[in-house]
């Protein structure tokens, strides 16, 4: 199976620094299922392709298959593997141009951001669905497509192959992961074992377009595998990210709005102060490793990594976008290789059970629970405080008794995005009855300068367990 990308942008040649793939060589990687090639037929300055040829072991695949499922049966031997370009080519795609996917280049960071004219050629694709299909899924997504029906030989007239072409100006990671996400779904059927961690590959690779795809469903079904439970997992977390986006796009009031009183935060913008103040709540519980649960754009990570007491630190957030924040924020691709090994970032739910988050001395919610829907709170302290159950939680929130000295009206809340502010009885209320109720110690403290009337701006709640 084959697949090609052009460019004519100029030098087209830094195609190659993308794909981190050299034009010069020709270059082969293993897959459990057969070797995956890379090479150039041709590389001008004016025009430039780049080829990713799989060559499938059905022996080798069928019986991996025969061993999951039982069945032996001579299709598996005899199919469209080797030929056409199904989920198999999307496996080897994933991992030969991982980099490129992650739209980040330490030498050409400009380049890897900008869109440029790309033309994609795939000589046959199953397509369950036919080339309407093909139309429907890639053109809401700014490609122009050519798509016909083509009869594979050996698999009769009516066989269900599309030729395809697509040509636009996107993103090469954006038209990655279009092929990565869209190949399986086009088959409609995947050659290998479908579990809920897909649900995290579809939303970290499709998070920032599939969201308001208007093939949505579809996308989300064939891709899991028709499984429901999954599908509807991934439905919720694409609405959670889209309101997550949404947020994202108004600016916090807490670091616009100017203060009307005298001791607000003159030295230090408060995130610096809220940041210290988990620092050292953490190292005072002795915790070694820290999982920072609504991770944002990696502040929090930041000043943990910098802190040689914490040797395992994971950041999650349920936006893809915020990852790729953090990624750049953190400096990943130039990170020191020892720093880099203490650091994993996940995508992922606070209000979904997720066995990663086990095995951790601390969770940190930092400015998190406030973005929450009430009703979406007693999921957050199951997954949080009863099943990843680490020996300390560290949980702040604004106080909404605060608002006035930032000159705000009453009911005003400091970012858009904030489902409620809880003044500190109501905090001191939600935070006491969860410690009961998972058995955890409770000691809450004030963040930033305090009024004699209002308090501090943050509060922060840290829960012990014996």
């Amino acid at each position: 199976m084959l697949l090609t990308i052009t460019t004519t942008a100029k030098p087209a040649t830094d195609l190659g620094r993308l794909l981190r793939k050299h034009p010069d060589r020709v270059q082969a990687f293993e897959q459990s299922f057969g070797t995956a090639w890379v090479f150039y037929p041709e590389a001008a300055d004016d025009r430039c392709t780049a080829a990713l040829l799989l060559e499938v072991d059905t022996a080798r695949l069928a019986r991996s298959h025969s061993r999951l499922s039982g069945d032996a049966s001579i299709k598996q031997y005899v199919n469209d593997r080797p030929y056409a370009a199904s989920s198999l080519l999307a496996v080897a795609l994933g991992k030969v141009f991982s980099t490129a996917r992650s739209g980040v280049s330490q030498e050409r960071p400009e380049l890897a951001a900008a869109a440029m004219p790309l033309e994609i050629a795939l000589p046959a694709v199953p397509c369950k669905g036919g080339p309407e299909l093909v139309r429907d899924l890639f053109e809401p997504l700014g490609w122009r497509v050519e798509a016909e029906a083509v009869p594979l030989p050996g698999f009769g007239t009516d066989s269900r192959h599309v030729r395809v072409r697509l040509t636009g100006e996107v993103r090469l990671a954006d038209a990655l992961s279009h092929l990565y996400v869209l190949l399986p779904v086009l088959d409609d059927a995947k050659h290998y074992w479908v579990d809920i961690g897909e649900v995290d590959k579809l939303v970290r690779s499709g998070g920032d377009w599939l969201a308001g795809h208007p093939r949505r469903g579809l996308i989300t079904r064939r891709y899991l595998a028709h499984r429901r439970s999954y599908e509807r997992a991934a439905i919720t977390r694409l609405a959670e990210l889209s309101e997550a986006a949404e947020a994202e796009e108004e600016a916090p009031v807490e670091e616009e709005v100017p203060s009307a009183a005298e001791d607000v935060e003159k030295s230090l913008p408060l995130h610096r102060i809220r940041i210290a103040a988990v620092v050292e709540a953490l190292g005072a519980a002795g915790a070694a490793s820290v999982l920072d649960l609504g991770c944002g754009s990696g502040k929090l990570l930041t000043a943990l990594l910098a802190d040689a007491r914490f040797t395992r630190v994971t950041g999650v957030d349920v936006s893809s976008r915020a990852l790729d924040l953090a990624e750049r924020e953190l400096r990943l691709d130039r990170m020191p290789e020892r720093r880099r090994r203490r650091l994993t970032l996940i995508q992922g739910s606070v209000v979904y059970r997720d066995k990663r988050f086990a095995g951790y001395d601390a969770a940190v919610l930092m400015e998190v629970v406030e973005h929450l829907d009430p009703g979406r709170l007693p999921a957050m302290e199951r997954v949080v405080f009863g099943e990843a159950r680490p020996r300390t939680v560290v949980v702040t929130t604004p106080n909404a008794e605060y608002n006035a000295r930032y000159g705000m009206e009453e009911h005003q809340m400091r970012h858009a995005d904030h489902r409620f502010e809880w003044d500190r009885a109501r905090f001191a209320e939600w935070a006491a009855a969860v410690a009961g109720r998972y058995g955890y110690r409770l000691r809450i403290e004030g963040v930033g300068a305090s009024d004699p009337e209002a308090g501090t701006p943050t509060q922060m709640g840290v829960f012990d367990r014996d």
